[in-house]
């Protein structure tokens, strides 16, 4: 989530990138500003009225003691009111907080200053390529002909069990899922990446921190009656595992892998038009991920992207 300080001091910057992103709403970025300074102003209010509350109490003690019980009395009119006030700013506070931090949270982070504008695939600028681009021979035939040819996966049964994009694998095809996992666990342990084998469902508070809520639980599977989210991606469980601590300089980096299965409702796809292992709702992914100092983050992203 984007510091309320930095949109303070670089609104324009922040507006401009969001532009490059094609944020809708920009005039969010303003009412957020807004709303902080409301807070600024209540708190203020708030705390300055709490001090008068304080010193008048003082006197009152001050006052008895000196058996001016009449001036005392008033006194205590005073801390009345003034806890009155008090408790009706703190009042005002919480309400102006929680639309700040509802407003913050639609904000998506901003893209790096070199990504480009563009909404289309040809507007993409090419950052690398590697390895050689195949050419098919006459008559290749596509992977879900040939996941039916040897029998490796099957979708209708996964449907009947379950539903659309829940394949089923069977035979070599399930093997070869086993195998895949194991080795990049092993490759990635290898590389000094600790394992986990994280749940499989995270509460709201966990979705939150890694920015699948507020705006995302469509595409995700909701388990009601517990208020528990199965996970899009193995991401979200082994971030969490740092959320609220404090990570000490000395101890970076941190470095990450688990497998999991992943579960997503791709919400408003054109799936129903994808064939094969194309936007599945359930598929394994073996993740790694790195908790760094944020100015060797790019120098680490491309160690990350080596290592795969």
């Amino acid at each position: 989530m984007l510091q309320i300080s930095y949109i303070r001091q670089q609104t324009e910057r922040v507006k401009e990138r969001l532009g490059v992103k094609h944020f809708s709403d920009l005039s969010i970025v303003d009412s957020i500003i807004s709303l902080d300074e409301q807070v600024r102003i209540l708190k203020v209010e708030s705390e300055t009225l709490q001090a008068k509350l304080n010193a008048t109490s003082k006197e009152i003690g001050i006052l008895m003691g000196k058996g001016e019980k009449e001036l005392a009395e008033q006194k205590r009119r005073e801390v009345s009111l003034h806890k009155t006030a008090v408790q009706q700013l703190n009042e005002q506070l919480s309400v102006a907080e929680k639309k700040l931090q509802d407003e913050l949270v639609k904000l998506p982070n901003l893209p790096h200053s070199s990504v480009p504008k563009g909404k289309t695939p040809e507007e993409n600028v090419v950052v690398r390529e590697a390895g050689n681009k195949p050419t098919l021979y006459a008559g290749a035939v596509p992977h879900w002909e040939l996941i039916k040819k040897y029998d490796l996966i099957n979708f209708e049964t996964g449907a009947k069990i379950t539903g659309s994009g829940f394949p089923l694998y069977k035979g070599k095809g399930a093997k070869l899922q086993r195998a895949l996992i194991q080795y990049f666990l092993d490759y990635n342990t290898a590389a000094g990446y600790t394992e986990y084998l994280p749940p499989l469902m995270v509460n709201e508070a966990s979705a939150f921190a890694t920015g699948q809520l507020p705006d995302k639980e469509g595409q995700m599977y909701f388990a009601t009656a517990d208020n528990f989210y199965l996970i899009p991606t193995a991401e979200v469980p082994v971030t969490n595992i740092y959320r609220d601590e404090i990570v000490k300089e000395a101890d970076l980096p941190i470095k990450m892998t688990a497998y999991t299965p992943c579960f997503r409702r791709e919400a408003g796809s054109f799936g129903a038009d994808v064939r094969g292992l194309n936007r599945v709702h359930q598929f394994d992914k073996v993740e790694i991920i790195q908790l760094v100092d944020p100015e060797k983050s790019y120098a680490v992203l491309e160690e990350m992207v080596q290592h795969v």
